[in-house]
């Protein structure tokens, strides 16, 4: 489909080293967006190609992540392998499905909990990997976490030391969370 926008979307600006960038304005929906690859996309509502968001430039913008389905509008470049965002202006949330809202994926990462929900501590986690281990104190079994998991949860990141609540499961090699919240309010039991 043809490109649509008109010389007015179009921002030159010599602000960014000697070479002028072309700048597109567009708005469209998150298609996906994954914190552990540092990624995601958008689909541009006049029919582009998807447009590439990387962390850096939801950081740079004030945003820490972004859900599926949120509405956005962005300033985009093209680049050698397509259409990369370079600034985002403004993110509607409202259209957005939270994680715990998406269907199960059937992955390895999932199990069905056995526990109720229980305060525990990082022990460590680490982003690289996408994976961490969670502690009930000095003599119990570690509880495995998955980043997948607290991608469904709506989480980011674990440091060492915080305070986390889980519901957890038999895994295959072990205890694992099934269920992952931050310390505060008891979440609502979303199995109704």
């Amino acid at each position: 489909m043809a490109d649509r926008t008109s010389s007015k979307d179009v921002i030159h600006n010599d602000d960014f080293g000697n070479d002028a960038l072309d700048l597109i304005e567009i708005t469209g929906v998150i298609k996906w967006f994954d914190v552990a690859k540092g990624f995601g996309f958008i689909v541009p509502d006049n029919g582009m190609q998807d447009v590439l968001l990387h962390v850096t430039c939801l950081r740079r913008d004030g945003y820490q992540t972004v859900l599926e389905g949120a509405r956005v509008v962005a300033l985009v470049q093209k680049r050698d392998r397509g259409y990369q965002a370079f600034r985002i202006l403004s993110m509607d949330q409202s259209t957005a499905v939270h994680p715990s809202q998406l269907p199960p994926v059937r992955t390895h990462v999932q199990v069905t909990p056995t526990s109720g929900l229980e305060r525990v501590l990082v022990k460590w986690f680490n982003r690289t990997k996408g994976f961490g281990f969670l502690t009930r104190g000095e003599g119990t079994e570690d509880i495995f976490v998955h980043m997948e998991t607290l991608r469904r949860f709506g989480l980011t990141e674990l440091r060492p030391g915080q305070v986390v609540l889980v519901r957890f499961g038999d895994g295959e090699k072990g205890l694992m969370a099934a269920e992952i919240h931050p310390d505060g309010p008891t979440p609502t039991n979303r199995s109704h």
